[in-house]
């Protein structure tokens, strides 16, 4: 796709089953990533950098240690995350909460603002954030997750104003908002799998690389007219 190969993409969350597939297709497209994450992805793709997208100070070194490597930063694709265990809403800890969130939407949010600093400063750059289906349909049944759902909404109305903010300085924002992806994390809620798939008129998972196509898309000079654009892929789970 025009626009990727050489360019310099930085992808958080590098060592999830997401993370992982768009390093890998954007190397596939010639581009140079940098994996961010606390720890190593199993399969090691582009250069990796350690962070922890809730500390101010380790973001900054982050965003430090990229610019120093690559001289430019092109592109950023927030994909770090996590869900919470099925709680009712009555029944939640506060800890939960608190930790669904901070990563989800604060930690989205802060890397957002620390690398668009400098694409910002170049007049130039491209974001897409990993939002969730959830964030749009109160995916409820069988699991109840108001914090994973809240902080995916939050991740939609950030990516829309930071779009809004910053298009007209050369910074496009847009999102992919996929539904249940066949990754890991997917996999160790194996017990959930046959009623999501019976949710979804396609019959299937979306596999990770058809999530980092769309990436890779609203990242390419294709997408060039996208702005504040949501991609949502759920297999048609949400027409229900």
């Amino acid at each position: 796709m025009n626009g990727l190969t050489g360019a310099n993409v930085v992808v958080t969350g590098a060592a999830g089953g997401i993370g992982q597939a768009v390093s890998a297709w954007l190397l596939a497209e010639g581009a140079r990533v940098f994996d961010l994450d606390r720890r190593v992805p199993q399969v090691a793709s582009g250069e990796f950098v350690e962070v922890d997208v809730l500390d101010e100070a380790s973001v900054d070194e982050a965003v430090i240690a990229v610019t120093a490597a690559a001289g430019r930063i092109d592109c950023l694709v927030v994909a770090a995350g996590l869900s919470e265990e099925p709680t009712p809403a009555e029944d939640m800890a506060m800890t939960v909460w608190d930790r669904t969130i901070d990563v989800n939407l604060r930690g989205m949010f802060l890397t957002c603002q620390r690398f668009g600093r400098i694409m910002l400063a170049q007049g130039a750059g491209r974001i897409v954030t990993i939002a969730s289906m959830s964030g749009n349909h109160v995916v409820n049944v069988p699991q109840q997750q108001v914090a994973y759902n809240s902080s995916k909404a939050g991740v939609v109305a950030m990516t829309k104003s930071l779009a809004y903010e910053w298009a007209s300085r050369g910074v496009r924002v847009n999102a992919v908002s996929p539904g249940y992806v066949d990754t890991s994390l997917l996999a160790s809620k194996n017990y959930l799998h046959a009623q999501w798939k019976a949710g979804t008129p396609v019959g299937r998972f979306a596999h990770p690389h058809e999530v980092a196509a769309a990436v890779g898309w609203l990242l390419s000079d294709e997408a060039g007219f996208c702005c504040g654009t949501e991609l949502l892929m759920d297999g048609g789970y949400s027409l229900s």
